[in-house]
């Protein structure tokens, strides 16, 4: 097709016919980036079917090309609307329009981002980031195709579809956006290895504007066989894909290929894209092929067949195509999308199943702390400014707008029968609308290490205390923790450094803390417990790591006495596990000691083995217990 010059051109291969097999079945074959312009195509064709594109790559010149082949592809006018990570209700959906409210005496609506996106796409900005509220308003807005705003006097119910471009900048595995919108996208593309040397220049193009609004007009007449909806189904539930609408969405995919390629049915080759490009990256386990039937041996006295003819016959099954053709649909779609399947599967699903635990635990009061001016402003309440509360004009204007006609009229009725006649104010504002600025901001760590000092062993593992310590100082002004330092030896527990973040302090109270005498185990316990719950006070998130072999002999009271010492410890570490605190016990015997599993076991605390430790995996191991106390 020629193109025009309103039609700009894609960057990508020229396309083959049938377009679905232009890739090879294997993954050896497959230019990324002539995926990531197919997708494109696709995506223009159907944004609304697709849902849209969850693309893994951080800022650069891959993500940004991509992003301008999708907007030369879709037509002329088409809305296109960014999303920032701290939306506030009112820009997402709409509400009241205080301006035009106030001018025209009676509530005006104000359309939000999601309205305006309506027949477009609609950019998530660091999706990874996004609150789990504004990812359930953008999901259920999608799924019902119209905002419904029902707030400060306005009632309405607005029509809108549109496709999501969700930018995941996450640095890990363990980050990712929000579930329920992940489920929403068909495209799950990842751009982070792409150079910008792979990225398509133009010279080939893929396909044109022209031919994505010829597949537009086409795809309403596309006809879907019912043995591709029973084999996709197949397909998703062999790689373990939870979600019916990864099937739904292969479906709309094919429709769309076939579409591109000029066709009125589904092909094979198209489902078999369908699946490489929507259910393989979201695949939960490996497909099991099943095993053959076991081959029947012939009797003892058949004599063998001879040599020539054997050969003949199996060289005849090879090369019958019948075989191929016989083959089931949801087989031949598993074998194309299992070569996509991502390498790292384990790793993602390990971490999917950390962030679905850290979610649900409990005891995370301190991970957000609420206040009353400082923090990142997460919208407003009612409530009195004069509490030492921020006012939020804005939104106690919005209140108020709404009832200035029935409170002019209340006001000049009362005026009248004063015998009163002076000017109203222009807005009248009462008691019942004044609206508080609410604020959250991240509460801070504090790692507090608890080091066993005593024993011929005490200065070697007190030496690896104060290597993590100053390991973790290093970064507390980045990730603002604070780490804080209990020894306990001879008859008690002393507080070397009390939280800071201050490098040359931790230096100075650490240097030349002698070691030796017995084992207050409990002590150190009680010591750690006291600090942890000053710390939640103060609205910071503690987090302890006890270095010890288990091995108590002092009581609370400072005297000897093994059977009573390790009584209080296991009570001391029961009311640790109370207050819900993560807890590591990182065992410095020799050899793993039970007594140090016991210990943990009754703390409910995450027990790790460590006779060989030094400063820097220790450092790793706490800061991996902050890491799940502040989830």
């Amino acid at each position: 097709m020629t193109t025009s010059a309103a039609s700009p051109r894609v960057p990508g291969p020229a396309p083959a016919a049938p377009m679905a097999a232009q890739a090879a079945e294997d993954g050896s074959a497959v230019d990324p980036w002539t995926d990531a312009a197919l997708v494109a195509a696709l995506v223009a064709v159907d944004p609304v079917g697709c849902g849209g594109v969850a693309i893994r790559a951080m800022p650069g010149p891959a993500r940004d090309a991509w992003m301008a082949l999708l907007r030369a592809l879709l037509p002329d006018g088409t809305p296109w609307r960014r999303i920032p990570v701290h939306v506030s209700d009112e820009r997402l959906l709409g509400g009241l329009d205080l301006t035009a409210t106030l001018h025209a005496g009676r509530p005006v609506a104000e359309r939000g981002i999601l309205v305006e996106a309506d027949g477009g796409i609609v950019i998530l900005a660091m999706a990874e980031r996004v609150a789990p509220a504004v990812a359930a308003k953008v999901g259920m807005v999608v799924d019902h195709g119209a905002v419904r705003v029902e707030r400060e006097g306005i009632t309405a119910v607005t029509p809108t579809r549109f496709g999501v471009i969700a930018l995941d900048e996450s640095m890990g595995p363990e980050e990712a956006p929000h579930d329920a919108l992940m489920d929403r996208l068909a495209f799950h593309m990842r751009l982070d290895g792409l150079r910008y040397t792979e990225v398509g220049d133009g010279d080939d193009p893929l396909f044109d504007r022209d031919q994505v609004i010829d597949a537009c007009q086409r795809l309403a007449a596309v006809t879907l066989p019912d043995k591709a909806i029973e084999a996709l189904c197949g397909a998703a539930l062999a790689m373990g894909v939870p979600s019916m609408r990864a099937p739904l969405f292969a479906l709309r995919v094919a429709r769309a290929a076939a579409a591109l390629d000029r066709r009125d049915a589904i092909s094979d080759e198209d489902l078999r894209l369908a699946a490489r490009l929507v259910l393989a990256p979201r695949a939960t386990m490996i497909p099991q092929q099943p095993e053959p039937p076991p081959e029947e041996q012939p009797p003892e006295d058949q004599p063998p067949p001879p040599p020539d003819q054997d050969s003949s016959d199996q060289d005849r099954d090879e090369q019958d195509p019948q075989d191929q053709m016989d083959k089931p649909l949801e087989d031949m779609i598993l074998e194309a999308a299992q070569a996509f399947i991502p390498p790292n599967l384990l790793e993602r699903l390990t971490a999917a199943a950390e962030r679905k635990r850290r979610s649900g635990m409990l005891g995370r009061s301190g991970a957000q702390r609420k206040t009353l001016t400082r923090g990142r402003p997460v919208g407003s309440r009612p409530g009195d400014p004069r509490a030492g509360a921020r006012l939020a004009l804005i939104d106690t204007l919005r209140s108020a707008a709404p009832w200035q006609p029935l409170r002019r009229q209340e006001a000049a009725r009362l005026m009248a029968a004063a015998g009163t006649d002076r000017p109203l104010p222009r807005v009248l504002v009462r008691r019942d609308d004044f609206r508080i600025t609410r604020f959250k901001r991240r509460a801070q760590s504090t790692i507090i290490f608890v080091v066993d000092a005593s024993g011929s062993a005490a200065m070697a593992r007190l030496g690896e205390a104060k290597g993590a310590v100053e390991l973790l100082l290093a970064d507390c002004y980045a990730r603002r923790d604070q780490v804080a330092l209990i020894a306990f030896r001879g008859r008690g527990a002393e507080t070397l450094l009390p939280p800071t973040r201050s490098l040359a302090r931790a230096k100075k109270r650490l240097a030349g803390f002698p070691g030796g005498g017995g084992t207050p185990l409990a002590a150190g316990i009680e010591a750690a417990h006291v600090m942890a719950e000053v710390a939640r006070t103060r609205g910071e998130t503690p987090s302890v790591v006890i270095m010890t072999d288990g091995r108590a002999n002092v009581t609370l009271e400072g005297i000897g006495g093994r059977a009573r010492a390790e009584e209080e410890a296991k009570a001391a570490a029961e009311q640790m596990r109370a207050i819900g605190v993560s807890t590591l016990v990182v065992d410095v015997s020799l050899r793993p000691h039970p007594k140090a599993e016991a210990l943990a076991k009754a703390m409910g605390a995450t027990y790790l083995p460590l006779p060989r430790g030094d400063a820097r995996s220790l450092s790793a191991a706490a800061q991996g217990a902050a890491s799940a106390g502040k989830d």
